[in-house]
């Protein structure tokens, strides 16, 4: 099984280096499982010059079964684990970046006090390396916005998370009595760089386009963003959930609701359709929802 995990590793990133970073292993390592399979296949899987690593015909169609395989396998400690009381065995749970650090602290520290005994891992990453994840069978369960098109998952909506406007207190926004989406067209705003759903949804729920828009900066955390809009780089739009958590506590920015209550973003669970787990799963959301609203 751990050679097959190398190998689907270098299947996926074409790159040894890259591959054994991912596997956790030093790249000599992972050179040696992968002619270790080869002798015990009797095939030959990979072909690699100077400049290139590609899979040799048998390779293609070995790394399709071994996906399948591997995620059968994790299928299959994920239904022991399910077969006793819930939250006894061990979890992994991704969770985007920008739900993660607004959440997890709570969330950890109330699995913690309920389930002692329960082994809950974390992987933080963008939705759609988590959802490559969920299907290797590499994670259990996502934590995420919805909707993220994937195919054979289940999800679980949770709750609503609405988008607040942030600026400088001077800024001509920060005085309107009223806001709305559209009195953001023409604005510089500050987004995620593009990867992040969360400049999707956003986008979407403020039924804005990039042309009606300029975006000056683009960032890979909210905390950067938090810090450009201080210092009076344009405007952005913050998860609430962000916010509550204290993004912006040492920072002068006016926050604002938006008159629309549909400027959201929908935060829900999602798993693979064939597990054995989901009730499991549905009573994880359930804390997390409950969490929220409490």
């Amino acid at each position: 099984m751990k050679q097959l995990r190398y190998l689907t590793a270098v299947a996926q990133h074409q790159h040894f280096g890259q591959a054994a970073t991912a596997s956790h292993v030093s790249q000599s390592t992972l050179s040696a499982g992968i002619l270790e399979l080869e002798e015990v296949l009797g095939v030959s899987l990979i072909e690699r010059n100077n400049r290139k690593v590609f899979l040799t015909p048998t390779g293609e169609q070995v790394v399709t079964r071994a996906r399948e395989l591997l995620v059968g396998v994790e299928d299959l400690v994920s239904l022991c684990a399910g077969a006793g009381e819930p939250f006894q065995g061990r979890m992994r749970l991704g969770v985007i970046p920008t739900v993660a650090p607004f959440l997890l602290p709570e969330l950890l520290g109330e699995i913690r006090a309920l389930y002692p005994e329960f082994k809950l891992y974390i992987r933080e990453g963008l939705s759609q390396p988590l959802l490559a994840g969920l299907q290797a069978g590499e994670l259990d369960v996502l934590l995420l916005a919805l909707p993220f098109p994937a195919e054979q998952v289940e999800t679980m909506p949770l709750f609503d998370d609405e988008f607040l406007l942030a600026c400088p207190p001077s800024h001509p926004l920060a005085m309107r009595s009223r806001l709305t989406s559209a009195d953001l067209h023409g604005e510089a705003l500050l987004l995620l760089e593009e990867g992040h759903c969360l400049r999707d949804h956003a986008l979407e729920a403020c039924e804005l386009r990039d042309s009606q828009i300029t975006i000056p900066y683009q960032a890979t955390s909210l905390a950067t963003i938090v810090q450009m809009v201080a210092n009076d780089i344009g405007v952005t739009l913050l998860p609430s959930m962000a916010v509550k958590a204290g993004i912006t506590a040492n920072t002068t920015l006016c926050v604002r609701h938006f008159d629309q209550r549909t400027i959201t973003r929908k935060i829900g669970l999602m798993w693979r359709k064939k597990t054995s787990r989901r009730t499991e799963f549905r009573q994880l959301g359930d804390l997390v929802a409950r969490l929220i609203g409490g």
